[in-house]
């Protein structure tokens, strides 16, 4: 460790709440895959800020359009027009198919936030005060604000903060018959993550996607897709529901939004979100001029470099090596995962060593929990790139 990071670090342990295990690197600048340290060393990065870099580190495009409205106007608030904001709205719309509003937030916790209160909205003008139940999933994360805590299936990341607000009902992932049990007249909405993130890259099955969509319709509730993660173009498509082909009244998206940096939204039908009001809900920040400036730039250079095809020919030839990895070391459970949103499940408790491993040898990687590695490069991640990640990776099983 250097000097400037020792530096850093007594610092961050004197000033800083410690809700992180940091690890003991500082990265001063990137460019695509590549991030450099405080001492000139160079990473390949397999994490994106998690999936918040899909264009890669520093694209030329989001910075100069960053540079040049920062230079310009950087705030004036929600009650007024800003440039770009108007804009941004109509590409999401065009591409969530039209017939949709958008709501702009700062991260995906508020966008899950601010589609539980839609949701909640919603039910209260089609059947009255009582209907604002929400059912997810077991494993699911949407946040960490109070409510997005309690609608997130994982009782260990509950427990400290309890009592969480009421209203939320967890059933196992990809079992239809557990989902219609738990619908009842009190349910508005059923909200789940396409492939489940922070749970441990679980995809949902495409039939019963489809079998939920049915539900929803049948039982007159909303389908709420958390987007944050599997959203712009990581699965292939613009958004991960069209590769299920199973459209949802609310999507949830932040994290690659802006290319890293804070953007979210709340895209819903237009029938569901005029349940919001004038005063209903807002965000000081959200939709600012700078942050839509890059988000639009963005989403050009994701469309215009073809990365949502890249995502998945990435995507398939990484699982492809991974399963190669396996088979060759007997360490691996599973290799599992949509475009490049991937995780490689040990056998053994060993994920986090692994993890730790790679980075002392230039690759960034993420384990969640002791046996699962999460694999989630930005989306300009080619051939080279992987054989050296998956070469890495035998050369620590050995």
């Amino acid at each position: 460790m250097g000097e400037r990071l020792r530096e850093t670090a007594a610092m961050d342990a004197a000033f800083h709440m410690g809700v992180y295990a940091r690890k003991p690197v500082m990265f001063v600048s990137g460019e695509g895959m590549r991030l450099t340290d405080d001492e000139g060393r160079e990473y390949l990065d397999f994490v994106s800020g998690i999936g918040a870099v899909n264009l890669g580190h520093s694209h030329p495009a989001v910075v100069e359009a960053v540079r040049e409205q920062i230079g310009r106007l950087t705030h004036v608030s929600n009650l007024f027009f800003v440039e770009h904001r108007d804009e941004l709205a109509a590409d999401l719309v065009g591409l969530f198919g039209g017939e949709a509003k958008v709501f702009f937030c700062n991260s995906g916790a508020e966008a899950n936030e601010g589609a539980i209160k839609l949701a909640r909205r919603w039910g209260r003008e089609k059947r009255g005060a009582a209907c604002h139940e929400i059912v997810t999933a077991e494993r699911s994360f949407h946040g960490r604000t109070l409510a997005t805590l309690a609608a997130t299936g994982q009782p260990s990341k509950q427990e400290a903060f309890a009592p969480l607000p009421a209203g939320f009902s967890h059933v196992p992932l990809n079992d239809i018959e557990a989902l219609e049990a738990a619908v009842g007249p009190r349910t508005c909405a059923v909200m789940l993550e396409p492939v489940q993130g922070e749970g441990g890259v679980h995809p949902c099955d495409p039939a019963y996607l489809t079998a939920v969509r049915s539900l929803c319709d049948a039982r007159d509730i909303l389908l709420v897709f958390d987007e944050v993660q599997t959203g712009l173009y990581r699965c292939g498509e613009p958004f991960a529901w069209q590769v299920y082909q199973v459209r949802p009244d609310i999507m949830c998206l932040a994290k690659s939004l802006a290319n890293g940096l804070p953007a979210g939204a709340v895209v819903a039908h237009d029938e569901v979100a005029s349940a919001f009001k004038p005063g209903d809900h807002g965000s000081t920040f959200g939709g600012g001029p700078v942050v839509c400036a890059a988000a639009r730039a963005c989403l050009s250079a994701l469309a215009s470099e073809h990365l949502g095809e890249k995502a998945v020919a990435t995507g398939e030839y990484l699982r492809e090596k991974l399963r190669d990895y396996a088979r060759t070391t007997g360490v691996v459970a599973d290799v599992r995962g949509v475009g490049c949103m991937n995780a490689v499940e040990f056998s053994d408790p060993i994920a986090a060593q692994v993890a730790s491993a790679a980075l002392e040898r230039g690759i960034v990687l993420n384990n969640i929990g002791a046996h699962i590695l999460r694999v989630l490069p930005p989306l300009v991640c080619g051939v080279e790139e992987i054989d050296t990640l998956v070469a890495t990776l035998h050369e620590l099983a050995s």
